[in-house]
């Protein structure tokens, strides 16, 4: 990071990943095409899961490269009169794969835990439901680091 001076400590960033709504997931085709898409996520022993379709252009360009980026902005506030806004936002590096099994079962399981806190059992039944129609993917991280821009 270019302004150390703004670098989150790992408390804030673990904090911005775990109370983040959504980030955005940054791929690469094999062509060399960069690709982002906005995606919900859970934070879970060290890795982001996210759940998707069976097939599409995310999980192409995943088992074309493993390596991935996902970014994550946490609060925000525009400050019109002084042409600028504060922010803090994450920035993880990682390696992504797609799993199966207990480990596909407890992701989903922590997706609904943090969209659907109040409806944790009628979740467990949608997932067994709908389990063979997703694919999850845990994303690796390898490196995170966070920056909060104030103003002044």
């Amino acid at each position: 990071m270019r302004r150390s001076d703004k670098a989150l400590q790992n408390d804030d960033i673990v904090r911005i990943l775990q109370e983040g709504e959504y980030g955005v997931l940054s791929t690469v085709d094999e062509a060399g095409q960069p690709y982002g898409v906005p995606l919900n996520y859970s934070l879970k022993n060290n890795c982001l899961y996210f759940h998707c379709a069976l097939e599409g252009h995310k999980l192409d360009n995943l088992f074309a490269n493993e390596k991935t980026s996902f970014g994550v902005v946490g609060r925000t506030r525009v400050i019109p009169a002084e042409f600028t806004s504060e922010f803090e936002s994450v920035i993880v590096t990682g390696s992504a794969a797609v799993v199966l099994g207990e480990e596909k079962h407890e992701a989903l399981v922590s997706l609904i835990e943090k969209y659907s806190a109040d409806f944790v059992e009628e979740g467990r039944k949608y997932i067994e439901k709908l389990d063979s129609q997703t694919k999850v993917v845990r994303i690796k991280i390898e490196s995170m680091t966070g920056k909060l821009s104030p103003t002044g």
